[in-house]
């Protein structure tokens, strides 16, 4: 599928909602909970979360793959996590402020 930065997708499987905040280029295999996500507007398809895909999904926390140039921010929680081209995504941590002295 060809994600756009800026694009709202969600979960064929759980509650999770994601928006795209830097986006790939080219073809992208985004899952959640095993299955490949839908457009925001588009129904679910139902089923089950597949094993090893259960982690879940936080709200407000972003999710990225620095290998394939994927951020994607999570805008509503859900149990299924996250994943590209069968990877999991990790939470991306914040950057530490320089000290102050």
């Amino acid at each position: 599928m060809q994600l756009k930065a800026g694009s709202r997708w969600r979960s064929a499987v759980c509650d999770t909602e994601v928006i795209i905040v830097r986006a790939p280029t080219g073809d992208a295999d985004l899952r959640c909970g095993g299955e490949p996500v839908v457009p925001l507007d588009a129904e679910r398809t139902g089923g089950e979360i597949a094993p090893g895909h259960d982690g879940g999904t936080l709200l407000g926390k972003r999710y990225a793959s620095e290998d394939a140039g994927l951020e994607v921010l999570c805008t509503k929680a859900g149990k299924g996590a996250l994943s590209l081209a069968g990877v999991l995504l990790p939470v991306k941590e914040a950057k530490p402020l320089p000290s102050s002295d």
